[in-house]
């Protein structure tokens, strides 16, 4: 079998290395080359690379939770994804710890044979400096911006332009620009809507703003600018991780990635996963 699979593992979690053990075995006995993240080497005995290092392979398995595909979604970009679920919800991980080894070796035979498998892409978003030369690591879930911190006398006045025209413009936590993957995340707790997966959109929602307007639904390809006043201090925030501090007045354009997110398999149910919702 031709074919390069990388493995990684949630941190520190004992049944998702046994997991990545079982799976490793499951593989090599196929003859597929197979490396896991550096972090699972130790308990699982085979080779080990950064996560980084297992883009360009023809398949990655992320096996934990959303957060964890998150994580591996930021180090291989566009190669392939595969989401074993060991979390609560489960929007991007489809494929059950009992269905596992039946499904990654399934999808590494249906690689050799054929060269490719059935896939969906999920938009992600990147945030640059308007006049400043700096460009978050894309953001699959959302891109916020917000004053130096959360709560009273925290906030700023962050604008809003929508291809040129100005939406709204208010004293805010912040605001943040969703995917439809992250519909369900941060937006949904600042009271954003929800975005089924197979739509192509964009959710752009204000945070505790004190002249709200209603959060918009807009196109992916929208020129969205975020303007930022009245504050010393602020951030742009790529999926709660990759931060950039601002220096105000200072203008964030957001638009969608050059690279989609790809994930194989099995597809979660949404409909089930909102009802796992807190």
């Amino acid at each position: 079998m031709d074919v390069a699979v990388g493995i990684v593992a949630q941190r520190d979690n004992e049944r998702a290395q046994a997991l990545a053990a079982s799976l490793v075995d499951a593989l090599e006995r196929e003859g597929a080359s197979v490396v896991v993240d550096d972090a699972t080497g130790g308990a699982v005995g085979t080779s080990a690379v950064p996560v980084a290092a297992m883009a360009g392979r023809d398949l990655v398995v992320s096996i934990g939770g959303d957060g964890t595909l998150l994580f591996v979604a930021r180090e291989v970009g566009s190669t392939p994804i595969l989401g074993i679920n060991l979390g609560e919800v489960g929007f991007l991980n489809a494929v059950a710890p009992d269905d596992a080894l039946g499904v990654v070796t399934e999808l590494a035979a249906e690689l050799d044979e054929t060269g490719s498998v059935e896939e969906r892409e999920l938009t992600r978003l990147r945030a640059t400096g308007v006049e400043a030369d700096w460009t978050l690591e894309p953001a699959l879930n959302e891109i916020v911006v917000h004053g130096p911190r959360r709560g009273s006398g925290g906030g700023a006045t962050v604008g809003i332009d929508i291809d040129g025209q100005r939406y709204a413009e208010s004293h805010a936590d912040g605001v943040l620009v969703a995917t439809p993957t992250g519909s369900t995340a941060y937006n949904l707790s600042e009271g954003g809507p929800l975005v089924h997966p197979s739509a192509e959109t964009l959710v752009v929602a204000q945070m505790a703003a004190t002249e709200p307007m209603p959060p918009l639904v807009v196109e992916p390809e929208t020129e969205i600018t975020l303007t930022v006043s009245e504050t010393e201090t602020a951030y742009a925030i790529s999926d709660g991780r990759n931060r950039q501090r601002l220096d105000p007045p200072a203008e964030v354009s957001v638009s969608l990635a050059n690279d989609a997110v790809r994930l194989v398999g099995p597809q979660a149910n949404f409909f089930d996963g909102l009802d796992k919702l807190e």
